[in-house]
């Protein structure tokens, strides 16, 4: 069987490791427990170093974000396939055989992900990722159990390993070799959809992406970026580097379309009063615009699939046919 390793990356988290690490170190037996470390200005190593005498330190020097923070650290990484895993996230006993074993049956298998579920309400699926991820042509992200902020109960609905668009940072299975040809993860998103650009990327080799339903994992949600304007910044502009770098040439005119359905937002968060949130999206589209060279150039130069969606308009159906549940 596949060696395996457990990334956790942290930034000054030192309330969430005495949470939730024990839990992971306890039910992980198979695995070799990793701390990939941003840098913190807490206490989160002296803890680790006392406690978790197992669990190696990996130390960076500055806060590289997710996408850099992992990139780092899976450098010092060896084993075959490797979790990336929130540090606010509890596992249960036994989560981790069924995940290997279907990397092992099914070796075509480059990405996966477990359920994901709410820790606090057990029974619904959880906003990162839930039951797995899929966008519509306008790049908007969504989940088997979760449209936009429409948490579904899970009632065995989903119950069927599945081929799936993206897997979700949260609890991110990936086998190294993938994610070395790949080069990891866009360090230009910092946080947020990095996962979903590095799985799109994945699409387009033709690579494989399951959400596995025999394994479960609870998830705190927000535990490491609350909802700010900056959650709402990193989103609105990382969805637009997604579709500049991913899109398919002949598809260019779906920017367009998204910039006005942003444009919508920006309306509905001032006729809110909701004026910080607002400004975070003017601002990711000032931020889009003066990096678009950039991003562009980062664009393959292989072919870009274009069958990546099944939802045509996701904010259409939802909001306006008020279609609530995948």
């Amino acid at each position: 069987m596949s060696s395996i390793a457990i990334a956790i990356l942290n930034w000054n988290g030192e309330k969430l490791l005495k949470r939730f690490l024990k839990n992971v170190v306890d039910n992980s037996p198979l695995a070799i427990v990793y701390l990939i470390d941003n840098n913190s200005t807490d206490d989160s190593i002296l803890y680790v170093e006392k406690n978790h005498s197992t669990v190696k330190i990996i130390l960076l020097d500055k806060n590289y974000g997710y996408a850099g923070g992992y990139n780092k650290g899976i450098n010092s990484i060896e084993e075959d396939i490797i979790c990336l895993l929130n540090n606010d996230v509890m596992v249960k006993p036994k989560w981790l055989p069924p995940v290997l074993g279907f990397f092992k049956n099914y070796p075509k298998t480059a990405i996966a992900q477990p359920h994901i579920m709410d820790l606090n309400k057990p029974n619904k699926f959880e906003y990162a990722g839930a039951a797995g991820g899929f966008i519509d042509r306008l790049g908007y992200p969504y989940c088997r159990g979760r449209l936009f902020s429409n948490l579904e109960e899970d009632h065995g609905q989903y119950d069927k390993n599945k081929q799936i668009f993206w897997a979700s940072g949260s609890c991110f299975f990936v086998r190294k070799k993938v994610f070395q040809s790949l080069g990891g993860f866009d360090e230009d998103f910092f946080a947020h959809m990095e996962e979903i650009d590095f799985c799109w990327r994945a699409f387009n080799k033709n690579l494989k992406i399951y959400s596995l339903y025999q394994t479960k994992v609870y998830h705190l949600g927000g535990g490491t970026l609350k909802p700010s304007p900056q959650k709402t910044y990193l989103n609105f502009r990382n969805s637009l580097y997604l579709l500049l770098k991913n899109l398919p040439k002949k598809k260019g005119v779906i920017i367009f379309e998204r910039i006005i359905w942003d444009g919508i937002a920006v309306l509905f968060f001032i006729l809110t009063l909701n004026f910080l949130n607002a400004f975070a999206v003017i601002r990711a589209h000032y931020s889009f615009y003066i990096n678009y060279s950039k991003i562009k150039r980062k664009r393959s130069k292989s072919n870009l699939l274009g069958d990546y969606y099944t939802q045509s308009n996701l904010p259409f159906s939802y909001f306006l046919l008020r279609k609530k549940n995948f």
